[in-house]
């Protein structure tokens, strides 16, 4: 039997051992090399010396005891092109255990890619008494702070809690090896597939395969530090509902990311508008329904340059109605977000995953933040704002965390089955004599799982979209009475009378009616008007204007104004059917539909009026 050796191969991502034969040839060597490291093709050299001399071919011929290679030498590898540039040579298909040459080929959100050239350092000017040095010197006293000092951060006001995901990539990519061996790994909760040495679970499990046990920790960073909603209006239109009903409602944030500047290398989610999606709404409980148009309006919202940044919702109690008081429940004494609303902000940060190029999967964390709209201490609402770590979207993802039915504050870390392994889950506490224990996480305070976020309103208020004293009508409110159809846009349109077309047209809820109503969308028609409203560019607008899908619509705005018997003729039972006729669709027999028929007379006839004219000018 041939003598087995281990050579180390050095690259500029570490080094790996290879096990082979004094016997073994240079080409099933390096096919070797090329299997360890994740290369697919010869994208690749290796060497004798450092100095990138005695390149090893891939010869069929050449054993390694012939290149006097021993056991224990030292090999040097170097990648034909520069990390990042190509993954033509990659092999991306490689165990998860294995880490690739490079980072992960992924393209981060643009406010990353800003703030990751960016300094970050903060500078302090030469203080007068304590520093000695020329003006030109640095000492302990004026010498530029990293981004991730917790004194400097714990002195700001407000005291900062957690630093900002940027600072503590700073942190983990600084020193002298510059973060070279640095990778964000995501938990898993499940068992690790492809073990064959015993029969799958519940018959046997092994630490190859068995999850690693978790112990809970209050997470030193967060994804996002600040959340501010444009302007007042956004978050009243929102209350509204609750206002007029007492029943609890829920919404999506759409919005951007931007740097938040009153923290180092900090992230803030600005709000520009709420979608509200179908649901049904008690005093106590909310229950979101299937949203058949959820894809639209992302679609929608990513031609207006914005994108769904979180989700809102409100607990509010009204305390005295006279006053217009709220009842303030959420605190330190009760808890801030329940279990049950931890697992789904969870769920919702899964969703949304973080592009991350420091992390194997290409993906770490979550940007997607939970707003509250809760009573605050003076009994007025506030907007609370949070997120919860990583830890936790990891027990939700893995299906390893239950909320308490008797305690809110209360998560439950689920017990293993035949069904399901669950790894232990640990936090530490105190005792009555003040000393840290670790217990199980059965029971466990969801304290542990929660990040908190600043939620702001600025001084000088922005809008992205135009405010106006009657609004059109927020989608699925039909409990409220308010719907949305062509007589409310002609209602809409005829007590706003601007003579600037994109001051009218920019309302969020408008143009997602103009794209989603069933009798005549303008999903493939409307890029040009979402192009105008993004850009805030008027002449686009008055282009769109003339149109003929836009002179549809006010044919039908204008015929709707002629049926004051709307809720007579429209009966909820009548048997749905589909007409295809010039472009419109028509989706249900009644009001609508006579709309629409209208609209088609009036196109058809200025067709025909066309051609007689034309007909006219032959002759």
């Amino acid at each position: 039997m041939a003598e087995t050796i281990i050579i180390r191969v050095q690259s500029p991502e570490g080094v790996k051992r290879i096990t082979a034969t004094k016997r073994e040839t240079a080409a099933t060597f390096l096919k070797k090399v090329a299997k360890e490291f994740g290369f697919r093709n010869n994208g690749f050299s290796v060497y004798i010396n450092r100095n990138r001399t005695g390149e090893i071919t891939s010869s069929p011929n050449k054993s390694l005891n012939l290149l006097k290679i021993k056991h224990g030498d030292m090999l040097f590898l170097f990648p034909s092109h520069p990390p990042g540039c190509s993954s033509e040579n990659m092999d991306v298909s490689s165990s998860q255990g294995v880490r690739q040459i490079g980072v992960p080929q992924v393209v981060e959100d643009e406010i990353d890619q800003y703030l990751m050239k960016q300094d970050g350092r903060i500078y302090r000017n030469r203080d007068q008494q304590l520093c000695r040095h020329s003006p030109l010197g640095k000492c302990v006293h004026c010498v530029p702070l990293e981004p991730f000092d917790e004194d400097y951060l714990n002195h700001l006001e407000p005291p900062v809690k957690h630093m900002s995901f940027h600072a503590y990539i700073r942190k983990l990519t600084g020193g002298a090896d510059k973060g070279k061996f640095v990778a964000l790994e995501n938990i898993s909760c499940k068992i690790k597939s492809g073990c064959e040495g015993h029969p799958p679970w519940p018959e046997g499990i092994c630490t190859k395969c068995q999850p690693s046990a978790i112990t809970l920790n209050r997470q030193k960073y967060r994804h996002v530090d600040n959340i501010m909603f444009e302007n007042h209006t956004i978050a009243d239109r929102f209350l509204d509902f609750w206002r007029k009903t007492g029943n609890q409602h829920f919404g999506y944030l759409y919005g951007r990311y931007t740097e938040h500047k009153d923290i180092p290398l900090a992230i803030r989610a600005e709000v520009a508008a709420i979608y509200e999606p179908p649901q049904i709404g008690t005093q106590n409980t909310l229950e979101l329904l299937e949203d058949s148009k959820a894809e639209v309006v992302d679609e929608i919202a990513a031609k207006l340059g914005l994108r769904k940044v979180g989700w809102i919702f409100t607990d509010l109690v009204s305390e005295d109605t006279r006053k217009g008081t709220v009842r303030y429940s959420r605190n330190k004494d009760s808890y801030f977000l329940s279990a049950e609303e931890c697992i789904t902000a969870g769920y919702f940060q899964n969703q949304q995953p973080n592009i991350c190029r420091l992390s194997p999967d290409g993906h770490f964390g979550s940007k997607f933040v939970t707003v509250v709209a809760t009573g605050g201490p003076d009994n007025q609402v506030h907007f609370e704002g949070y997120q919860v770590s990583n830890q936790c979207m990891a027990l939700v993802r893995d299906e390893c965390l239950l909320p308490c039915r008797d305690a809110p504050e209360l998560g439950y870390a689920k017990e293993s089955s035949s069904e399901q392994y669950v790894p232990d889950v640990f936090y530490k506490g105190r005792d009555k004599f003040g000393n840290e224990i670790t217990q199980l996480a059965r029971p466990l305070p969801v304290e542990y799982l929660i990040i908190d976020i600043t939620t702001t309103f600025p001084k000088d208020p922005v809008y992205t979209f135009s405010i106006s004293q009657n609004p059109f009508p927020i989608e699925n409110r039909d409990v409220l009475g308010e719907t949305q159809d062509f007589h409310s846009l002609a209602t809409y349109l005829s007590q706003n009378t601007s003579s600037v077309f994109l001051d009218i047209i920019s309302d969020f809820h408008l143009l997602l009616f103009l794209v989603t109503n069933e009798v005549m969308p303008l999903r493939d028609s409307i890029s040009l008007l979402l192009d105008a409203v993004r850009t805030r560019n008027e002449e686009l607008a008055q282009t769109w204007k003339k149109s003929e899908q836009w002179a549809t619509i006010e044919q039908l705005c204008s015929m709707s104004r002629h049926f004051s018997f709307k809720t007579e003729i429209k009966a909820p039972h009548w048997r749905a059917f589909s007409l295809r006729y010039i472009g419109l669709h028509i989706v249900e027999v009644g009001f609508e539909a006579s709309l629409v028929i209208y609209g088609i007379i009036q196109y058809v006839g200025r067709e025909l009026n066309a051609i007689s004219h034309s007909k006219e000018r032959s002759l």
